[in-house]
């Protein structure tokens, strides 16, 4: 029989095997996850970027050559060459106004939410994973009460049919107990379905060659983690973080296109040599500052009042983020401790519905002071009364898994 006990410790064996049985799925299903993968490259190349804008201000070096035919013809006099340039130019930015500053700061906010999105992937990735998983625990443990309440039935059938050999009178009883022995039947082959069912969106996270999980799931997380601490992490969780540094970033683009209608200071230096050539070699040289002053830029003022506008856009988004992340919380604590109400109670009651079907079915078998129909209704109430605990202790696993994925991580909770 199903164990009527509460929870068990946090601390048991059985619970312990089944939290590493957990993180090796997870480890699964990050190196597995295409998603993840996508996230990570996007961060390696918000990386570059940050490199490219970082080197901007740094001088630059261009070097050009070429390589020419020289005729000349004068008073009658012939005279051909080859001619040989080279060119080399060094300039960088002298002042700026703070403009590559600027691009720097916006870069290196949106590699911050590029890592931030990395983070959030893989945290979906382990939520969903261990969602999957808890799924087809729930399947596995109804398939398990069916088939005992498919075993209980059939074994009344088999007695009412000796009884009807010898009584016809009691044939209704006989038919009764075999239509709920064909329920029993059905509610089992429709719970290895859904089984079967988790199994497959399971091994799409963990491949086809990894073992399933042996141990039992349904006490894996201790329980929802506390209001308060859920609500502090959810403030600072990865998706949060996210959206506040690209609301910084777009902040920082701004202020890089402000820098960038004002004067653009830069000095250059430059050298030619030139080797050949009807007039022979010769070396010349350069080097200066220039000043670029914008003076009339229709665009401007558009351009900086869109990029302002994004960036309060994207200010008013991380806060509704935020909102609806803090009351998801509340509203899924509420649905773990009524979960974890709801398996308590049904375990207080299976203690009394299996001592009620005991006793019915000795009180039918002996005394015959009940009915069948009161053997069948006891037996269908004690078997769907253990799929109502099976049901509430992993509803309350999923609202805690979700819980823990809103606030610390769903890793968090299964050291």
């Amino acid at each position: 029989e199903l164990a009527l006990s509460a929870l068990p410790a946090p601390g048991d064996a059985a619970v312990a095997e089944a939290r590493q049985e957990m993180q090796r799925l997870l480890r699964q299903a990050e190196l597995r996850s295409q998603a993840l993968g996508a996230a990570r490259l996007l961060a390696e190349a918000a990386e570059a970027d940050l490199q490219e804008a970082s080197a901007a201000p740094l001088p630059s070096a261009t070097l050009n050559g070429s390589g020419n035919a020289t005729g000349q013809r004068s008073y009658g006099l012939q005279q051909n060459g080859q001619q040989l340039r080279a060119d080399l130019t060094v300039s960088a930015p002298l002042f700026d106004g703070g403009y590559r500053d600027e691009l720097v700061n916006w870069r290196a906010r949106l590699l911050e939410a590029a890592r931030q999105s990395e983070l959030d992937a893989r945290e979906q990735v382990a939520l969903q994973t261990l969602s999957q998983a808890l799924e087809r625990q729930r399947y596995l443990l109804q398939a398990e009460v069916y088939e005992r309440y498919t075993a209980s039935m059939g074994c009344l059938v088999t007695a009412l049919e000796q009884i009807v050999a010898a009584d016809r009178g009691r044939a209704s009883e006989l038919l009764q107990a075999r239509n709920t022995y064909r329920q029993a039947d059905l509610a089992l082959a429709q719970a290895r379905s859904q089984q079967r069912q988790a199994e497959i969106r399971l091994r799409r996270y963990i491949g086809d060659g990894t073992p399933l999980p042996q141990a039992p799931l349904q006490a894996l997380l201790a329980g929802p983690p506390p209001l308060q601490q859920t609500l502090d992490a959810a403030a600072q969780a990865s998706a949060i973080a996210q959206l506040g540094a690209q609301a910084e970033a777009q902040q920082h683009l701004t202020r890089a296109l402000r820098a960038q209608r004002g004067p653009q200071w830069n000095w250059s230096v430059s050298g030619t040599r030139v080797a050949g050539g009807t007039g022979g070699a010769y070396s010349a040289w350069s080097g200066g500052i220039s000043v670029a002053v914008p003076l009339l830029d229709p665009t401007a003022k558009p351009a900086l009042a869109a990029s302002a506008l994004r960036g309060e856009a994207s200010l008013a988004q991380r806060e509704e983020a935020l909102s609806q992340r803090l009351a998801r919380v509340g509203e899924t604590q509420e649905q773990a401790e009524s979960a974890l109400d709801r398996a308590r109670r049904a375990t207080e009651v299976l203690q009394v519905s299996q001592r009620l079907r005991q006793a019915t079915r000795l009180q039918w078998q002996q005394l015959g002071r009940r009915s069948l129909f009161d053997v069948i209704s006891t037996e269908g109430d004690f078997h769907n009364l253990q799929v109502t605990r099976i049901n509430a202790l992993l509803d309350a696993q999923q609202a805690s898994a979700l819980l823990w994925s809103l606030g610390l991580g769903v890793t968090s909770a299964l050291q």
